[in-house]
């Protein structure tokens, strides 16, 4: 007869990211029975199970509870989600578990580097997971490069996950990332493949924009917007439009400075990507989200890839570059520092269609009649830059005419690269027949001519020359 299993030792896990966190209880199964074998007491214990970091971190607090309710934790309350994903992660290891995570590479200045979440906007976070200096070097890593792999628990004295072995590098076999071509030394060339917005009949303002701003891949654009003319309503447009046309594009939203209900509600009503730094965060972590951001951009590019930013704004991302930017005794008007926009202004400058294939659309709002001298600068440095300018004006929205576009203010740079010869030939002819008008009457006319038709090819051949 087997002899009795000694009682099971209640063990004490302090989880090491952070300083002086909780404690959780680890509690081990009940002894089995003196009748019951040491295989049976070894089928009550918990399995280590095939985790992915990724998919836990997509969760509901309530449902990792339940998963690490059934690794035997206990006392759950007072630890916070990315503290619960962390324990779960540590119980899984002890029992022989296999564990993934995938997320974007960011190179500190040490020479080692961290894969960030984009559940936690690409910010620093307790499960980051480390990636050692010879890992960047044998897969030639950059910052932006998404990464998945198997990783491990932290060993004694370590703070973090360790990535353990490389297996995918931007959804695409690691060995064909050394022979990419930097993103510096890619050719720009004009916008000359279309992004089509118009999805439904009623959906005006997206086929206002095909029509007056049609938007290539590769396109630099300026919503030029005043206060409340509806920028974040067109933007949300823009955004599903390119999502239902455009499946393959990686579509990405960023919030810079906006309020905490708009980054939700901007999550719930699109499909894309939302990555944001609300307005009560500090100006380092603006300008951190967006770094990453373009990173993670140009790598795709690289990679042949297309990829449509929006954001918003641009503005207050200059305004916090400002904030950063070291006094260099040269202030401009506003007090803007003279060199605080040449970053703004590289992160703009990144949207271009490359020779052989990839593009980086960037699509951007900025902010004028704010009654601040800074955005009126910061407005006027950018002017000119993009290749594309859509203008809102509030004599529109005043009278709830949506969309707000001034049509005189508002136009695509080579558009003849993106339209056929007679679509253009009628746009040219609709263009016309609206100069001189006043921008209330004119809007008005065009929409009220677009309803009676079901799309704008209908509505161009309706025009007479």
């Amino acid at each position: 007869m087997n002899a009795p299993l000694p009682a099971a030792p209640v063990t004490q896990v302090s989880m090491e990211p952070q300083a002086a966190p909780p404690t959780v209880t680890v509690s081990q199964p009940m002894p089995p029975a003196p009748s019951a074998t040491a295989a049976q007491a070894q089928n009550t214990r918990p399995r280590g199970r095939r985790l992915d970091l990724f998919e836990l971190q997509q969760q509901q607090v309530p449902e990792l509870k339940v998963l690490a309710e059934s690794y035997g934790l206990v006392e759950l309350g007072a630890l916070r989600k990315h503290e619960l994903i962390f324990e779960i992660l540590r119980c899984n290891a002890r029992y022989n578990g296999t564990m993934f995570g995938r997320g974007v590479v960011e190179i500190l200045p040490d020479g080692f580097g961290f894969l960030r979440s984009p559940h936690y906007n690409y910010l620093p976070c307790p499960e980051d997971i480390y990636v050692s200096p010879s890992q960047i070097r044998r897969f030639a890593l950059r910052t932006g490069d998404l990464v998945e792999g198997e990783i491990r628990a932290p060993k004694e004295k370590e703070r973090f996950f360790a990535l353990l072995r490389v297996d995918r590098i931007n959804d695409q076999d690691p060995e064909k990332q050394r022979n990419k071509i930097p993103f510096e030394n890619l050719t720009p060339l004009f916008p000359n493949r279309r992004l089509v917005l118009e999805t439904v009949p009623g959906e005006i303002s997206m086929r206002v924009m095909d029509l007056l701003t049609p938007i290539g891949m590769g396109q630099r654009g300026l919503i030029v917007a005043p206060p409340r003319t509806g920028k974040t309503v067109l933007m949300q447009k823009i955004a599903n439009s390119i999502s239902a046309n455009n499946p393959k594009v990686k579509l990405i939203i960023l919030l810079i400075d906006e309020r905490p209900e708009e980054v939700t509600d901007m999550e719930r009503t699109t499909k894309a990507e939302v990555l944001a730094s609300t307005f009560d965060e500090p100006p380092e972590r603006h300008v951190q989200v967006a770094e990453i951001v373009i990173e993670m951009a140009k790598r795709r590019v690289e990679c042949g890839q297309d990829v449509v930013i929006l954001l918003d704004s641009i503005t207050r991302l200059a305004r916090a570059y400002n904030t950063l930017q070291p006094h260099s005794g040269k202030i401009l008007s506003g007090g803007v520092d003279a060199n605080a926009l040449h970053k703004p202004k590289r992160f703009f400058g990144a949207a271009r269609n490359i020779e052989g294939g990839g593009s980086l659309t960037i699509l951007a709002t900025a902010l004028v009649d704010t009654g601040s001298r800074m955005d009126e600068v910061i407005f006027e440095e950018f002017k000119g830059t993009g290749n594309m300018e859509i203008g809102l004006d509030r004599r529109l929205v005043d009278k709830r005419i949506f969309p707000a576009m001034n049509i005189e203010q508002s136009g695509t740079r080579k558009e003849e690269l993106l339209l056929h010869a007679d679509e253009l030939a009628k746009i040219w002819i609709l263009r016309k027949a609206l100069n001189g008008v006043p921008p209330v009457e004119g809007m008005e006319l065009l929409i009220n001519r677009l309803k009676k038709t079901g799309t704008n090819v209908e509505f161009l051949m309706a025009l007479q020359g």
